[in-house]
This record gives C-alpha cells, sequence and structure tokens, in this order.
C-alpha cells in the first residue's frame, strides 16, 4: 500500500506543473491588466510604465511564471495587486468557508445518493424505483444557479425560514447545501443503483440466498458493500464539481469564500488572487481524486495490485 501511495503522490507532479502553466496562461491571455484599475483617470505613460515595472508585468512571461510558481512552491502566493493584501491571507481567511460548503454538500449529495440508489435497486423496476430515479434526475437537470434562486424564492424570500444571503450562522449553510447537493446526487445515486443490480447477479450472492440468509442482510451486509467500490471513485471525483458549484451559489447566496474572492479578482484582473484561487481549487480536486483511489486500494487489493504491475 505504501508504493502505491508513492506512485500516486508522484504522479501528481506533472499534472501540477501543467495545471499550473494552463492557469497562469490562461490569465495572462485575457484582455486587460490590473493596472487599469491601479491608474487614475489622467494617468500618464509614464506612470503606467512605472506601476507595471513594480509588479514585473513588463518581464517575459517565462520569467513571471518561473518567480510565481517558485514563490508558491516555498508558500508566498505573492501580494494582490489590486486588493495590496498578501493572497495568502486573503485565500486563507476564505478556504475555510468554501472547504464547509462544499464538505457538508458533499456529505448530503453521498448519503443522500447511496440511500435512494439502493432503495431503488431493491425494489428494482417497480414503482418506487422509477418514482425515485425520476425525481432524481428531475432535479438533476435544473442548473444549479436556477436551482439556488428556486430554493431562495421558496424558503427564503416567501416562507422566511433561512437567511437570502450572508455566512452568519449555521442556517445560512442550509440552502447552499442544498442548492449543491441535490444536483450532485442524481450520479451517485444511478451508479449505486446499477452497481447494486450488477453485484445482486454475482454467484456468490446466490449462495447466500441458497444458504438462507435473510434478504436485508444480504442487501445491506454485502451486496451494498461490493457496490460502494465504484461510488467511492465517483465522490473523489465529485469533489472537484461541487468545488465548481461552490463558486456560483458563493455568488447566488453572497457568500463569503474562494468562489467570491475568484470572481473579484476577475472582475479586477488581479493575477496573483486568480491565480492563487485557481491553484488552490486544482490542488483541492487533484487531492481529492487521490483520496478517491486510496480509499478504493484500500478497499480492494486488486486494484493495487493491477497499480503495481
Amino acid at each position: 500500500m505504501f508504493s502505491y501511495i508513492l506512485r500516486r503522490l508522484a504522479a501528481l507532479i506533472p499534472v501540477f506543473v501543467v495545471v499550473s502553466i494552463v492557469i497562469f496562461l490562461i490569465i495572462h491571455l485575457v484582455p486587460g491588466d490590473p493596472i487599469d484599475n491601479l491608474l487614475r483617470i489622467g494617468a500618464t505613460p509614464d506612470q503606467r510604465a512605472q506601476l507595471t515595472a513594480k509588479y514585473g508585468l513588463d518581464r517575459p512571461l517565462v520569467e513571471q511564471y518561473w518567480f510565481w510558481i517558485r514563490g508558491m512552491l516555498s508558500g508566498d502566493f505573492g501580494t494582490a495587486i489590486v486588493m495590496r493584501r498578501p493572497v495568502a491571507d486573503l485565500v486563507l481567511l476564505n478556504l475555510p468557508y468554501s472547504l464547509t460548503l462544499g464538505g457538508l454538500a458533499l456529505l448530503f449529495s453521498t448519503l443522500l445518493g447511496i440511500s435512494t440508489g439502493a432503495l431503488a435497486a431493491t425494489f428494482q423496476n417497480s414503482r418506487l424505483d422509477h418514482g425515485v430515479m425520476g425525481l432524481i434526475l428531475l432535479g438533476s437537470t435544473v442548473p444549479t444557479f436556477w436551482l439556488g434562486l428556486l430554493l431562495m424564492l421558496l424558503f427564503a424570500v416567501q416562507l422566511g425560514w433561512f437567511p437570502v444571503s450572508g455566512a452568519k450562522s449555521w442556517s445560512s449553510l442550509v440552502l447552499p447545501v442544498l442548492t449543491i447537493g441535490l444536483g450532485g446526487t442524481a450520479l451517485v445515486a444511478r451508479i449505486t443503483r446499477v452497481a447494486m443490480i450488477e453485484t445482486a447477479r454475482k454467484d456468490f450472492v446466490l449462495l447466500l440466498h441458497a444458504k438462507g440468509l435473510p434478504r436485508r442482510t444480504i442487501q445491506l451486509r454485502h451486496i451494498l458493500r461490493h457496490a460502494l467500490l465504484p461510488v467511492v471513485t465517483i465522490l473523489g471525483l465529485r469533489i472537484g464539481w461541487i468545488l465548481g458549484g461552490a463558486v456560483t451559489v458563493e455568488f447566488v447566496f453572497a457568500r463569503p469564500g474562494l468562489g467570491t474572492l475568484l470572481i473579484k479578482g476577475l472582475a479586477q484582473r488581479d493575477y496573483p488572487v486568480v491565480q492563487g484561487c485557481l491553484l488552490m481549487l486544482a490542488i483541492a480536486v487533484m487531492l481529492g481524486t487521490l483520496l478517491g483511489d486510496l480509499v478504493q486500494a484500500a478497499m480492494d487489493p486488486r486494484v493495487r495490485e493491477e497499480a503495481t504491475r
């Protein structure tokens, strides 16, 4: 298992390099620059040149990338050009909000997806199966920002059960978590249902039935346990989707977080802020995928053996 972990960590290094280059190039290829937001009306070309040189934006892109990535590896995220604060401080201030929102949404979609998928598989091809999967499919087709606005209109504006926006209390998390979580439930439920149906046809399950074990015991202890392997893999990949969804949801519900900071940085063309936020999101996606692979390898020795061949 230790060698498998080392192999997976080593595989992340080239991915990190490619992702960092893409992030750096994308933000520098977008028209406009942060100097426009610093200059006052009537500023002279000399003043622009002085500010451009001050922040190193007149250097070649290769040199700018080298200084940025070298600083990132040593924990120095640079200083926000427009906000004029260390990017590390801004990220650390907003990261807990995004992690809390994303973590709760992942937990909600996992529990609801696995339970509804298991319920649909247990009563396969029944009205309950079609009804549950139909509702989940309907919910997954609604765009995230529309679902957020509908939940806000119903539960915050009309009923007044939850705050419309902000992050001053735990109740303000309910609607954002539902918005992200409901959208992610469908995939988990479908994979759980398919995996349980396929596992139920295996020989060892037929043998358990022949031995007279109760159906509930076979479903929960044996079939569901084997069916969770593909679900774990998907959950690792879902972290990226959930963090991406958090960017939209934070904006809709006016919550602080990496998404709100990223949008603000994009509006101001504040390169260090955008680069820092995007790289943190990319690292979170890579670590989520790694975590999913490690959990799957811990649950199934065949995965480790196949990876070490």
